[in-house]
């Protein structure tokens, strides 16, 4: 059984690339739901005009260490409040 407790544990190794931070320290990551074997996270950017790289590398390393925790089969990730998120969205569901 996943527990969401891990997933926060490996949310907190997960930094925004500008400013070096937790992305849980810095009030990042929105939502973490388990459902199964399956983990999905929300989570904004500091502006909703940040580069979509940042997001992108974001949501990869999100999905990386999050993965890597035993039980975990596939990991969804969200971002939101971002002014290209569908498109960003799109691309992190496609990998």
């Amino acid at each position: 059984m996943i527990e969401e407790e891990e997933v926060w544990e490996k949310l907190e190794k997960v930094e925004d690339p500008e400013f070096g931070t937790s992305m849980v320290e810095m009030g990042l990551i929105d939502s973490v739901k388990i459902k199964d074997e399956t983990v999905q996270v929300r989570f904004h950017l500091t502006a909703p005009m940040c580069p979509p790289t940042f997001a992108l590398d974001m949501g990869e390393q999100i999905k990386e260490s999050v993965s890597d925790i035993e039980g975990v089969e596939s990991v969804a990730v969200q971002v939101k409040n971002h002014n290209r998120a569908e498109e960003l969205n799109q691309r992190l569901e496609e990998g």
